[in-house]
This record gives structure tokens, C-alpha cells and sequence, in this order.
């Protein structure tokens, strides 16, 4: 233990906070990042100047509070997501961690739970010890795939009060079937448990893949999160939103911190959404990459999962840690989330997969 750890264990920490470590993917300065799902692609200089003009406009009025109803962003919100949703049925918040944060707070704490299934998204389980909510490990088969047999099985069993399914799953990639979340929401509605279907990626999924969006309809206990991180290239602006019934946005105003989502983030979301047709453009681009690294990985032997988020999740190596430290050996770094034997990698520009791309074929001759 080392002096700062010492230290903190001397203050009254909440005994389930203790021992943990906070979320964070190691933050290296080399030429090519692709370990945390971001889009590597400039901002369109268009989508710049818009941001620009909208940003300068509340810089006019920050001595005073923001619109606490955002409802300008609701309702272009709305508009992108189309399904008949209006402005009553989105929230927003900095990022869809504070979107998930908000949702434990009003549905989770002491004495609830909440259920996902791993290996899933790594802040799950840290969001709910910050809310004091009992987590649930669901499990996958040994493929990463989640069936709605097995998913509903589960949630019948531990009965939890809130069930997070995350789809495209991030770190495997893969979207899940409407009848897996339509199963999870039928055997929830025994407890009356809250279910979310985190899509972040969703914008990123292939053609014959459909969002949970078109289920809410008449599930108000279904909850579909997104983000603007991914696709709208806007990690930097934290923001992320929510689509559910209204009485559900209704209850996340009773936990949200007064004037959550500042004017520049607003603004800034805003103008972003104004220019959504340049934005997306750049989706296509990146799936052209993410499929390319699918092909060639697949052609050097190694076990890509199908992907419809912005990165691929692969298997086949001996020595994952080896092939990580000589991509970063060359100034490129992705992600080892310490499952066995696998990696995952970033889809970039077409200039950065090549980079990536060219450099395990490298690593993995001399392996052999």
C-alpha cells in the first residue's frame, strides 16, 4: 500500500467504497489512441464554426443560470431519434455515465439492486457502489453471447431492481436481439425492475441490427440511454441522454443537481445536432475501417467478435499483454481489459488502422 492508499483508508470512507479503484483506461501520450472508443476523426471545420457561433451567443449570458428544461436540446434530441418521441420523453446529462448515475439514484441505493452481464461495461459496477446499490454479475456463455432464455432466467432468479443491458456490449461489441431485452423486460415486470439498454454505440451498428427504441412503446419501465461522445465526435462536451416515458424523466428531475447541463454544453450540443448529416458522414467512414480490421484480423488467424459498435473485440492471442506493449512499443495504443487472450482496438482513420494493423501483422510473425 502505498502512502496515499494509507492515507485514505484513515478517513471515514463508506465500507463499500473501500479497496475499490476508480475508473480510468491508462492515459499515454503516443501518436495513435485507440483504447477508448473515441472517434479519432477531426470535427468537420463547418460543425467547428458552428459550435463556435453557439458557444459565443451563451458566453453573452453565463452571469446568468442555464435553461434548467434544456429544452431546445430535448427537442432536436427528439427530432434525431425520430420513433414518435417528443421533447417530454429525453433527458440529458454530462455524458451517459451521469445519465446512468441519475437513473440509480432515483431507482437504486440502499437496499436495491442492480444486474448486468459480464464482461460488460466497467463502470457498472462502480456507478453502483456510488449510489450504494448491490450489484448483480450476471453471466454470458462462453462465446460473450447473452439469449433471451438465459438473460430472463437470470433476472427471475436474483430479482434485481434495476437490470442494465448494454447493447452494442461494450467491450465485445456485439448488439443484442429485441427478444433478449423484450425477455429481460418480461421477467423484470415480476419485481417491477427498471430496465436499460445502454446503446452508445448504437449509430455504429450494422444494417439488419434495430434499437431497442422500438420497443418503448408501451414499457414504462424501459429506459434506452445514448450518448453524443461517439458518433457526434463530442467526448470533450459530455453529453449524454436518455429516451423513456415521461413519467420517467419525471423521476430523474428529482435527483438531478440544479442546472445540471451548462449553456456551453448546451450550446455546444445544439449546434452539433444542427449538423448532424456531417457528423454521421464520419460514422460511415469509421465503419468501413471498424469491418476492415473484422477482415484482416480474421485473415491473420486471430477470432474478431462481429461488431456493431466503433471497435473491435478480438481473440486468439497467446500473449495479449506481449502484443499490447509492442503496439505501444510503436506509438499505438488499444485496450486490454484483462479478459484472457483477447484485445480491443479502436476503429480510427483509415491512416491510424493501417498504422495498427500493419504493426500486429509485424508482432504476430515473430510470435510464430
Amino acid at each position: 500500500m502505498n502512502v496515499r492508499s494509507e492515507l485514505l483508508s484513515q478517513l471515514p470512507l463508506r465500507e463499500n467504497l473501500r479497496g475499490l479503484s476508480p475508473y480510468g483506461a491508462p492515459q499515454i501520450d503516443v501518436p495513435i489512441q485507440l483504447n477508448v472508443n473515441e472517434n479519432t476523426h477531426p470535427l468537420p471545420q463547418t460543425v467547428v464554426d458552428a459550435i463556435a457561433e453557439e458557444v459565443s451567443k451563451a458566453a453573452a449570458t453565463l452571469n446568468r443560470y442555464p435553461d434548467r428544461e434544456f429544452v431546445e436540446l430535448r427537442e432536436l434530441l427528439a427530432g434525431y431519434l425520430g420513433h414518435d418521441l417528443d421533447r417530454e420523453n429525453i433527458w440529458a446529462a454530462n455524458g451517459s455515465n451521469e445519465i446512468l448515475q441519475q437513473i440509480l439514484q432515483a431507482f437504486g441505493g440502499p437496499g436495491r439492486s442492480v444486474m448486468s452481464f459480464g464482461p460488460t461495461y466497467s463502470m457498472y459496477p462502480l456507478l453502483a457502489s456510488g449510489t450504494d446499490t448491490e450489484y448483480i454479475a450476471g453471466k454470458r456463455a462462453d462465446d460473450f453471447t447473452l439469449s433471451a432464455e438465459s438473460a430472463a432466467a437470470q433476472v427471475r432468479e436474483h430479482a434485481p431492481n434495476i437490470v442494465f443491458l448494454c447493447s452494442p456490449n461494450n467491450p465485445t461489441g456485439t448488439a443484442l436481439g429485441l427478444d433478449v431485452i423484450e425477455a429481460v423486460y418480461e421477467a423484470a415486470s415480476e419485481t417491477k425492475a427498471m430496465v436499460i439498454v445502454d446503446e452508445a454505440y448504437a449509430e455504429f451498428s450494422l444494417a439488419n441490427t434495430k434499437s431497442a427504441l422500438s420497443l418503448l412503446a408501451g414499457r414504462q419501465r424501459l429506459i434506452v440511454s445514448r450518448t453524443m461522445s461517439k458518433a457526434f465526435g463530442l467526448a470533450g462536451a459530455r453529453v449524454g441522454y436518455l429516451a423513456a416515458a415521461p413519467e420517467v424523466t419525471d423521476a430523474i428531475r428529482l435527483v438531478r443537481l440544479p442546472y445540471h447541463l451548462s449553456a456551453v454544453t448546451q450550446a455546444t450540443a445544439i449546434a452539433a445536432l444542427k449538423n448532424v448529416d456531417l457528423l454521421l458522414a464520419q460514422v460511415e467512414e469509421i465503419k468501413t475501417q471498424r469491418d476492415r480490421i473484422v477482415s484482416t484480423l480474421t485473415e491473420l488467424g486471430l477470432k474478431p467478435s462481429v461488431s456493431d459498435s466503433n471497435f473491435v473485440f478480438f481473440g486468439g492471442l497467446e500473449d495479449p499483454h506481449a502484443i499490447w506493449q509492442g503496439l505501444l512499443d510503436a506509438g499505438i495504443i488499444i485496450r486490454d481489459n484483462g479478459i484472457p487472450g483477447t484485445l480491443r482496438v479502436t476503429a480510427g482513420t483509415e491512416a491510424e488502422t493501417t498504422a495498427f494493423l500493419e504493426r500486429l501483422t509485424e508482432l504476430l510473425s515473430t510470435q510464430k
